[in-house]
């Protein structure tokens, strides 16, 4: 038995089991279903047209695959090394999880890649109000938000930047040249180590 929780569209966009077991999860081009028994974990993320399947025992995830293949033709790729902006890699210590190249295309497309790199995220005496400096236009404004939601997403290999990006994030409705000074200066925080790195240790990896 599932129960749905709906977004701010009234539409469900992720429904919980009566017993806590399964999650799934109703994204714009993405369905993720989690599902934990005991010590089994699975979890399948399905983007568009490209599916992610894990689990804590192999012999399970050999059993899904047969059985997706079964109804459908799909190719099995092996061990994930690339999902959409997000880099994998894998050695003794585990699991690594990079966005370099989507931090310098983005460091490319706005211009940013020759700037000069800061090692904070934000102006220690700047304080971001709304209404604070001047509007932008709408092209500025577009401008804004594509960069803050392109930040936000940079957020899962670079936590430093989640609460300076979350708090710019309160501004999209009506940003200034302030706000978008503020975002560009993460940027140059960014550039100062494009290839941060978030490592998912072995169990048996001392920290």
């Amino acid at each position: 038995m599932l129960s749905s929780k709906s977004g701010a569209n009234g539409m469900p966009n992720f429904f919980i089991s009566s017993n806590h077991t399964t999650i799934i999860s109703l994204l714009l081009t993405t369905i993720f279903f989690l599902k934990h028994d005991g010590e089994k974990i699975i979890t399948f993320l399905v983007n568009v047209d490209d599916i992610v399947l894990t689990e804590n025992n192999l012999a399970k995830i050999d059993h899904i695959i047969t059985l997706l293949h079964q109804n459908f033709c799909i190719k099995n790729l092996g061990y994930l090394i690339y999902f959409p902006c997000l880099e994998i890699a894998r050695n003794s210590l585990g699991i690594h999880l990079s966005q370099q190249k989507y931090t310098l295309d983005l460091h490319t497309e706005t211009g940013m890649l020759g700037c000069a790199p800061s090692f904070t995220s934000t102006s220690h005496t700047l304080r971001l109000i709304v209404d604070k400096g001047g509007k932008l236009n709408e092209e500025e404004t577009t401008f804004y938000r594509r960069l803050v939601g392109c930040l936000i997403y940079l957020t899962n290999t670079c936590p430093d930047i989640a609460y300076v990006v979350n708090h710019l994030s309160h501004f999209v409705f009506a940003p200034t040249n302030i706000h978008s000074q503020a975002t560009l200066h993460v940027l140059k925080y960014l550039k100062a180590s494009p290839g941060a790195t978030c490592i998912f240790l072995h169990n048996n990896t001392p920290i």
